[in-house]
């Protein structure tokens, strides 16, 4: 696809002498949603965390909005570089802040002025449904408004790229309906590319317009959503 937003070339990680991703390449285009599915420890995490910059790939190349971001074994861009929200399995909220006191804190790590924060913090809330608990910790809430502050501190950004890994996992099957609309109509809202993580075929089926299979770090397949 000649209008890849985000595309990986080939890429290669190991840990030690275990290979867990194998020359692996994927693109999504603006605006599409990829998931990746597959049983726990074929490499889905991994893959993420490349994407992000979190981890560098030992071979092979990751490249988003047309900029080469990282090739065999250098991270040319970091993280906060390459303009991506993440949620994260754990969600991973700070839990000395509060909800809006997480999304500040976002703001301000990718250097935006002060006076435009208050602005940015009340549309992510918004858009996630949490501004009622703006001023709660994390562990005043529950999984599914847990759930909703990270996806608002991923978005507070306006992220070009959407990370999210498996950040369902914990919640009952009735929540976690309800959120895979939620997240399903916030990425047609805002259109941004995105790349979800999943174990699950109804996930997948649910907020993907592609979904790539995932066996021992390779893609066996792509299927489109239809062929699920």
């Amino acid at each position: 696809m000649n209008d890849s937003f985000l595309r990986l070339v080939n890429i290669v990680k190991r840990f030690g002498r275990r290979e867990v991703v194998r020359n692996l390449s994927l693109e999504a285009a603006e605006g599409e949603v990829v998931a990746l599915l597959g049983p726990s420890g074929c490499g889905k995490t991994t893959v993420l965390r490349v994407i992000a910059g979190l981890e560098a790939p030992d071979e092979g190349e990751v490249w988003i909005a047309g900029r080469k971001v990282a090739s065999d074994g250098i991270n040319i861009e970091g993280p906060r570089a390459r303009h991506v929200g993440f949620v994260f399995q754990d969600l991973a909220l700070w839990p000395h802040m509060t909800v809006a006191g997480n999304l500040d804190f976002a703001l301000a790590s990718v250097s935006v002025a002060r006076r435009e924060r208050a602005a940015r913090i009340t549309e992510a809330l918004r858009m996630a449904r949490i501004e009622s608990f703006a001023s709660s910790y994390p562990d005043q809430l529950s999984g599914g408004e847990q759930q909703r502050a990270a996806l608002a501190r991923a978005i507070v950004s306006r992220p070009g790229l959407l990370l999210l890994d498996e950040p369902m996992s914990s919640l009952d099957t009735e929540l976690k309906g309800e959120l895979i609309g939620e997240i399903a109509a916030l990425q047609r809202s805002l259109q941004v590319t995105t790349v979800y993580i999943t174990h699950d075929r109804a996930e997948a089926a649910a907020l993907a317009h592609r979904v790539a299979i995932l066996r021992e770090g390779r893609i066996e397949r792509i299927d489109e959503i239809a062929s699920l």
